[in-house]
């Protein structure tokens, strides 16, 4: 069974308040850390197939929990950013887990 690759390209934000959109992310898969992303970058992680949960964050500042299925040797591709406009940012404040989107790409 050959594993698959889970990508993570991290796009800007055009809000940096308190730099919170300028520190480093941790990628977690399946409750496990498995590495993180910065600003700016793309990360590939291998992932067995089958079903995992995604989640990134740091501190309390996370994404919603995301599933995804993956197949023998494909690719998965999510992009990820913060808050990108201000009401977007209040509401983050009150529910943290809206601080991170991911949209599969």
């Amino acid at each position: 069974m050959a594993e698959a690759t889970l990508r993570l390209s991290r796009v800007g934000s055009l809000l940096n308040i308190g730099g919170l959109s300028e520190k480093a992310w941790n990628i977690t898969i399946d409750g496990r850390l498995v590495g993180s992303i910065a600003k700016k970058e793309t990360v590939e992680v291998a992932v067995t197939p089958g079903q995992h949960a995604l989640r990134l964050g740091r501190g309390r500042h996370i994404s919603p929990l995301c599933t995804f299925d993956a197949a023998d040797a494909e690719l998965v591709s999510y992009a990820c950013h913060a808050p990108r406009f201000w009401p977007f940012w209040v509401a983050a404040m009150i529910k943290p887990d809206l601080w991170i989107t991911l949209e599969r790409s």
